[in-house]
C-alpha cells in the first residue's frame, strides 16, 4: 500500500518542501518558497501548497502519512549569535564551574543564578537545594527573560535537584526551562550548564517553527503526524523537539546526508550543503556518516549534543560580503538579504540603489538597507528595549530603508546591529547571490539590483569610479572567495585534524597550485555530492580545484527535504555500570541508582534495563517488538579473570523504526 511522506526543510532563505512515495521510492514533487521569518507559516505553507497542487493536491494530502521537519533555524541562530535572552541556574557550583561554563563571557545580559545543592559521583546528595534562595532570584528576574536553563552538579546521577527547580519556576512564572540532565548523559557539569542554556535561548524560535508549521498543515488540509529531524538524522515527535531545540542543530544538514545518499545510492562520499548562511561538511562511510562522540561544534561552541560530525562554517549564497582597508574581502558569518531579492520583492530600491551610484558621496553605508523580516507585523513600541534600540526599531518598517538614512551614527549603528542580532530586523547588502547575478551564474532575482549593488561595492573598494570591467573583477572576486573557502571546507573534513592549513593548502584552493618550480595538487578519494540552493553555481569550480567528482544529483535544492521525508526514529538508551574495586558495582540508567554486588550480574541487569527503555520508547511510536543492536563497552580491572573484575561497563540498545 502506498504512502506519501512529506518533507519540509527551512533555511535562512528558502523553505523548500519534497514529497516521496513509498515502497515505490520516488520523488513525487517538490517546490521551494522564501523563508519569511517574522511569520514563518507564510513560507511554509506556500511551499507545501506548491508541493501538493504539483503532485496532485487534496488526494496525496489525504493520504499523507507523516510530515518531517528539518531545519537551520537552530543552527544558523548559534553561528550568528541570535536567540532570546535566559536565565541560569546552577546549582552546587563553585566559581570555577561558573568560570568554565563560559557562559558570562558569551552572554553578559544572562543571569546568573548560583544557589547550594548538587549531587557527587555517586548520585548522593552533598547540599540540601536551596529553594528559598531560588524562589526569589526567579521572581526577581522572570519578567526579562523567556526561559531559564537550569544545571545540577552530578545532575546525571540524580536529577531530582534540577526536577526541583524545574517545578518551582514552573509555579512562580510559568515560563519553560530546560533540565542539563535531560540534553546529555556527560558528567561535564559546566559544558551541561552552557548547552542548557544554548537550548533555552532557542526554545521561543523552534516552538515558533513547529506552530507555524502545524498552521499550514491544517490550512492544508494534512492531517498526520509531525516529525522533527535531530542533530544526528533521526526524527523525533515535534511536541517533544519543541522544548529541545538544540537537538536540531545541524538537523538541516543531518537531514542532507539522508537526503544525498537517498537521491545518489552511494555509501562512501562527501556531502557539502551549502546555503543562503552556512555551509556543512559531512562525511558518509560505508552508508553511515560520522557522528561527533563528544558532541556537535557549531559557531565556534562545542555542545554536548550527538549529532553527526559536520564541519559548519558561515559562509553561504547570503554571506555579507565585507571588504578590508586594504580591498581584502571577507565572507560572513552573517547573512543578509541580496540585494538582488531585496529588489525583486521591492522594486522601488532600484531607484534608491541607481541615486546612490551616481551620487559618489554616499559612503560605504551606500547599497546598504534595513527592513523588519519578512512577513512581520510592524514594530511595536513595547520590546523591553533600551532606549537607543527603541528608538531605531520604532523607524524601521516592512519596506527597505536605506541605513544611511536610519543610522547614520556609529552609536546608532551599534544599536541596530544589536537589533539585528536580536532577530528583530534584517540588513540586505551585497552578498555571493548577488556576485552570481552579476556573472550570470544565478538569474532568479533582480540583476539590476545585484549590478546596481556591484558598482557601489566596487567603487568603495578601488576608492574611485566602477567601470564595467572593475564591477566584473570585483563580482569575480567574490565568486572566487567563495569558491576557495568552499574548497577549504571541503578538505577540513577530509584530512586528518589540524592538517587542512598552510600554503598549499590556501594555493589549491585558490586555484593557484603553482608554487616555485612545484605544481600542488590535493584530491579527496571519494566523490562530493553538493547539494543546496547555491550548489551549482560554486562547485563546479570547486571539483576543478580540488581534481575529484562531484556530483550535482538531481533534487540537489530540495535535498534537506527529500532527507527530512526519508528519515527513520532513532531509539537508543545508554546504561552505565561502575565498579569501586571492592566488589560493589553502581549501575546508572539514567532513572535510579543500583548497587549490585557482581559484576556479570550488573552487565547482565545493564542489558536489560537497556533494552527495556528501548522497547518503551518504540512502543511511543506504536512500535511493539523492535528490532534491538547492543553494544557494551567494558574496563577491567588490571588482574581481572572475569566481568566480576569490572571498572566501568557502557550498554547501548539502539533500534530505528519508521515514524508510522
Amino acid at each position: 500500500m502506498r504512502k506519501f511522506y512529506i518533507g519540509v526543510d527551512t533555511g535562512g532563505t528558502y523553505t523548500d518542501a519534497a514529497i516521496i512515495e513509498l515502497p515505490a521510492g520516488r520523488v513525487v514533487s517538490s517546490a521551494k518558497s522564501l523563508t519569511t521569518k517574522g511569520n514563518l507559516s507564510t513560507g511554509v505553507y506556500e511551499a507545501l501548497r506548491l508541493a501538493l497542487d504539483r503532485a496532485g493536491g487534496a488526494l496525496v494530502a489525504a493520504e499523507a502519512a507523516v510530515v518531517s521537519l528539518s531545519t537551520t533555524l537552530a543552527t544558523n541562530a548559534v553561528v550568528e549569535g541570535h536567540g532570546s535572552r535566559v536565565a541560569v541556574v546552577l546549582a552546587g557550583f563553585d566559581e570555577r564551574m561558573v568560570e568554565r561554563t563560559g557562559i558570562a563571557k558569551a552572554f553578559p545580559d544572562v543571569p546568573i543564578i548560583r544557589i547550594a545543592g548538587g549531587h557527587d559521583h555517586n548520585g548522593d546528595e552533598v547540599a540540601k537545594l536551596d529553594l528559598g534562595a531560588l524562589r526569589s532570584e526567579v521572581a526577581r528576574v522572570s519578567a526579562g527573560v523567556s526561559a531559564f536553563a537550569l544545571a545540577s552538579a552530578f545532575a546525571v546521577r540524580n536529577s531530582a535537584h534540577e526536577t526541583a527547580m524545574e517545578s518551582l519556576v514552573r509555579d512562580v512564572c510559568g515560563k519553560p526551562s530546560t533540565l542539563s540532565s535531560q540534553l546529555t548523559s556527560s558528567l561535564d557539569a559546566p559544558r551541561r550548564a552552557l548547552t542548557a542554556t544554548l537550548n533555552a535561548r532557542l526554545i521561543s524560535r523552534v516552538t515558533g517553527l513547529v506552530a507555524s508549521v502545524t498552521s499550514a498543515m491544517g490550512e492544508l488540509g494534512i492531517n498526520c503526524p509531525l516529525m522533527i529531524v535531530k542533530g544526528d538524522g533521526s526524527l523525533a515527535k515535534a511536541k517533544d523537539v519543541a522544548l529541545r531545540p538544540i537537538e536540531t542543530v545541524l538537523s538541516g544538514p543531518a537531514a542532507s546526508v539522508i537526503g544525498a545518499k537517498w537521491l545518489s545510492g552511494l555509501d562512501d562520499f562527501i556531502l557539502s550543503d551549502i546555503g543562503g548562511t552556512t555551509t556543512d561538511v559531512a562525511v558518509l562511510q560505508n552508508g553511515m556518516p560520522r557522528v561527533a562522540t563528544d558532541g556537535a561544534s557549531v559557531g565556534g561552541w562545542r555542545t554536548m549534543v550527538r549529532a553527526i560530525d559536520v564541519v559548519t562554517t558561515g559562509l553561504g549564497g547570503d554571506s555579507e560580503v565585507h571588504i578590508g582597508l586594504d580591498g581584502s574581502l571577507k565572507l560572513g558569518p552573517q547573512r543578509v538579504v541580496p540585494l538582488s531579492l531585496l529588489a525583486a520583492r521591492y522594486p522601488h530600491v532600484l531607484e534608491v540603489l541607481a541615486a546612490e551610484a551616481q551620487d559618489s558621496e554616499t559612503g560605504s553605508y551606500s547599497g546598504r538597507f534595513v527592513l523588519l523580516p519578512f512577513e512581520s507585523a510592524s514594530a511595536t513600541a513595547d520590546q523591553g528595549l533600551p532606549a537607543r534600540e527603541q528608538e531605531i526599531l520604532s523607524q524601521i518598517k516592512r519596506d527597505p530603508i536605506a541605513i544611511r538614512k536610519i543610522a547614520p551614527t556609529s552609536l546608532a549603528q551599534r544599536a541596530l546591529a544589536a537589533l539585528v542580532k536580536k532577530g528583530l530586523a534584517q540588513i540586505s547588502a551585497f552578498s555571493p547571490s548577488d556576485a552570481a547575478h552579476v556573472l550570470n551564474l544565478q538569474n532568479n532575482w533582480s540583476r539590476d539590483g545585484a549590478l546596481f549593488g556591484a558598482q557601489l561595492a566596487a567603487r568603495n573598494r578601488d576608492m574611485r569610479g566602477a567601470s564595467d570591467e572593475s564591477v566584473t573583477a570585483f563580482c569575480r572576486d567574490v565568486w572566487d572567495a567563495v569558491v576557495a573557502q568552499s574548497a577549504h571546507c571541503i578538505l577540513d573534513a577530509a584530512l586528518p585534524p589540524g592538517l587542512a592549513s598552510g600554503h598549499i593548502i590556501d594555493a589549491v584552493c585558490r586555484g593557484k597550485p603553482q608554487l616555485g618550480l612545484v605544481k600542488a595538487a590535493l584530491q579527496p578519494q571519494v566523490p562530493i555530492i553538493a547539494v543546496g540552493g547555491p550548489a551549482s553555481v560554486f562547485y563546479p569550480e570547486v571539483g576543478r580545484r580540488l581534481n575529484c567528482e562531484v556530483h550535482m544529483v538531481e533534487q540537489a535544492s530540495v535535498a534537506n527535504a527529500v532527507g527530512a521525508a526519508a528519515g527513520l526514529v532513532a531509539h537508543r538508551a545508554e546504561v552505565r555500570i561502575e565498579g569501586d574495586g571492592s566488589g560493589l558495582f553502581r549501575l546508572f540508567d539514567g532513572r535510579s541508582t543500583r548497587i549490585l554486588q557482581s559484576g556479570i550480574a550488573a552487565l547482565v541487569e545493564a542489558e536489560a534495563a537497556a533494552r527495556a527503555r528501548v522497547t518503551e520508547m518504540a512502543g511511543y511510536f506504536g512500535v511493539s517488538n523492535p528490532a534491538i543492536t547492543l553494544t557494551t563497552e567494558k574496563t577491567h580491572l588490571p588482574d581481572a579473570l572475569n566481568d566480576d573484575g569490572l571498572l566501568t561497563a557502557l550498554v547501548v540498545a539502539e533500534a530505528a523504526t519508521a515514524p508510522v
